[in-house]
């Protein structure tokens, strides 16, 4: 089973991250902020990954949190990777909520890149400012050396429109981070070599 974990310990947090791709979806997340670690309970399950975080903010600021689990997050993944041989690579997901419908692509290619678009209005949903979901999936994206595209293509309730994005989130890397039986022991690329 591909497993990796990460701490990271700065004078404004500390995160400590265990993850196993090949999982039940089972996910003991511990932030603090509510909304957020319902948020990373549903990438878990729909990615079908186990997961434990623990995460402390000693400056009460939520963007250190936020930024600091997941680039922990991110780099436990990495490690999971590991040289990413026999990995399909690619994933997508097009996810609706009820009237929130949700589209996540992501390419763990080596090279970082994110991009998201969200549809809702609202500053905040429950706990969470609606600005650091954008920046969650950058960071992630950092350490987990991948790209993702996340967009919002509907919605009205921001509740649903950011769960929709998060439930396709792990929809997608669950389908890109997947051993593919006729890889061999090759990496997913032309070039031999990704990054």
């Amino acid at each position: 089973m591909r497993s990796g974990a990460y701490q990271r310990s700065t004078k404004e947090t500390a995160v400590e991250v265990a993850l196993t791709l090949e999982g039940s979806g089972r996910a003991e997340v511990r932030t603090a902020v509510k909304f957020f670690d319902h948020m990373l309970a549903q990438w878990c399950f729909h990615g079908r990954l186990d997961v434990s975080i623990d995460a402390r903010s000693f400056d009460g600021i939520k963007h250190h949190l936020v930024e600091d689990v997941a680039l922990a997050v991110g780099a436990a993944l990495d490690r999971a990777l590991g040289e990413r041989i026999a990995i399909a690579r690619y994933g997508a997901a097009l996810i609706p909520m009820d009237e929130a419908l949700a589209r996540v692509a992501v390419d763990f290619s080596g090279r970082p890149f994110a991009k998201t678009s969200l549809r809702t209005a609202a500053a905040s949903i429950e706990d969470l400012e609606v600005d650091l979901v954008p920046h969650f999936f950058s960071s992630f994206a950092q350490t987990a050396r991948m790209a993702i595209h996340a967009d919002v293509l509907a919605g009205e309730n921001g509740h649903h429109c950011v769960e929709a994005l998060f439930k396709a989130a792990g929809v997608a890397c669950a389908q890109a981070w997947r051993l593919d039986e006729h890889a061999g022991d090759r990496v997913p690329s032309t070039k031999g070599t990704l990054g």
